[in-house]
């Protein structure tokens, strides 16, 4: 079936542009040797659903495909006269250092590309009064990177003035440019390749999508939730020991997630002694017969014991104030972990009934850690066909995975929506399953 969070109908998907924009026609032999070629025109279905495919074909529209990501025969850049730039933006994550590790290499050893710059903290890097120096990259350089959570660039959030940013590039005649963020590290993405063109600087402009919170849209998952999934684990084991340990405990945790509940969902499943399960998606009310905190107070006469998980987006319904934005134009949400912390300890003295409750935010040791295996694997992956699409000279895209394929995804694409959990979905109903939160 047709993702209900990304389209309103078969209309809407069929006329949605996947188009990838391109510097100009490829005309240089590529130097890659004993690979697998991926066609000019090779695509990736959007439906995942064979029927979907067929239903669009009999009404006359347009079977949307994404281009299917990879090296190609033909290349744009000559490697001799190219330059690259790497930028880190938004908030740390697993594998941000893994992926510089992986451009400089494919760069270096695979298409003979050795001026390659780091620029720092983020796009205020690309702003001279700054006053911060690009970091010349080489395999040496980023030898060992992979082994430190972080990113050895720096990052930053905010926009900055995208006139100056390509003024700077054009300068160190960059014509790759990596950008490594989310949504908001896109869209500027999107704003310095639409400036580029407009000035007619040569520039292929390539992201590498970075969300821990894996709501990026027409992507299945970026790189750094897996690791943030595991690693939220123990987290949930050492919440429901200290909930086991107390008469009527409560092991309260807080995890990230603004505006989806991926990684508290996927946690849940992952380590399943969560009772209660809590995501910006599903607005839950607090008081009254169907309230949380009645469900709590049945859960703990039933088994003196409760662990919940919560996504730092949920719940913004119960809170009444003014929208606050960050340097991002992100929403700052009200701390719903503490506000629930409050509310439970209040209503269980309100009702004379002893608990025991212990808080968990393990938000910024999630997000510094190293990956893990299958996580290190997807930054390289996502690396090397960044690379591919830079070499070949498109721009303007952010590189996917899609139903098991790596793809190319225009940036505006990407930045449209925020990717959220479908609460009639699979995930979501697996989560209810697994809870029992609405038995009690």
């Amino acid at each position: 079936m047709l993702p209900q969070n990304n389209i309103e109908s078969l209309d809407g998907i069929s006329s949605m542009d996947f188009t990838i924009k391109r510097l100009g026609t490829p005309t240089l032999n590529s130097p890659l040797q004993d690979v697998i070629f991926v066609d000019e025109d090779e695509k990736i279905s959007f439906c995942a659903d064979y029927e979907e495919n067929v239903r669009l074909e009999k009404a006359g529209l347009k079977v949307p495909a994404f281009l299917a990501a990879g090296p190609r025969r033909k290349i744009f850049h000559d490697a001799a006269w190219s330059r690259a730039a790497i930028v880190t933006c938004g908030g740390l994550c697993p594998g941000l250092n893994n992926v510089i590790k992986a451009i400089v290499n494919t760069l270096w050893h695979i298409y003979g590309v050795d001026n390659i710059f780091g620029i720092q903290y983020g796009y205020s890097g690309l702003i001279p009064s700054y006053n911060l120096s690009p970091i010349p990259l080489n395999p040496d350089v980023v030898d060992d990177i992979h082994q430190d959570g972080g990113t050895i660039l720096g990052s930053s959030r905010g926009a900055q003035n995208v006139e100056e940013m390509v003024k700077t590039l054009d300068r160190l005649n960059i014509n790759m440019l990596f950008t490594i963020g989310g949504d908001g590290t896109q869209r500027g993405a999107h704003e310095i390749a639409m400036e580029a063109e407009k000035r007619g600087v040569c520039i292929s402009v390539i992201g590498i999508p970075k969300t821990i919170d894996n709501d990026l849209n027409f992507m299945d998952k970026t790189f750094g939730f897996e690791s943030a999934v595991q690693a939220a684990s123990p987290v949930i084991t050492c919440a429901h020991n200290e909930a086991k340990g107390s008469y009527n405990g409560v092991g309260l945790i807080r995890i990230m997630g603004r505006d989806s509940g991926f990684i508290a969902a996927s946690a849940t499943l992952a380590n399943s002694l969560v009772n209660f399960c809590l995501i910006p998606e599903v607005p839950f009310k607090i008081e009254g017969e169907d309230g949380f905190l009645k469900k709590l107070e049945r859960r703990l006469a039933l088994k003196h014991h409760a662990v919940i998980i919560v996504a730092e987006g949920a719940g913004q319904n119960l809170f009444d104030s003014k929208v606050v934005k960050d340097k991002s134009g992100n929403i700052l949400h009200h701390d719903i972990g503490v506000y629930l912390q409050k509310k439970i300890n209040d209503y269980f003295y309100d009702i004379k009934t002893e608990i025991n409750i212990k808080y968990f935010d393990p938000s910024y040791e999630i997000r510094s850690i190293t990956t893990n295996g299958m996580d290190s694997i997807f930054c390289l992956h996502l690396a090397q066909h960044a690379v591919h699409a830079a070499m070949a000279g498109m721009t303007d895209l952010v590189v996917g995975n899609w139903h098991g394929y790596f793809t190319y995804v225009p940036s505006l694409l990407t930045t449209s929506n925020r990717r959220k959990i479908d609460p009639q979905g699979q995930l979501w109903q697996s989560v209810l399953l697994t809870t029992r939160q609405l038995t009690y």
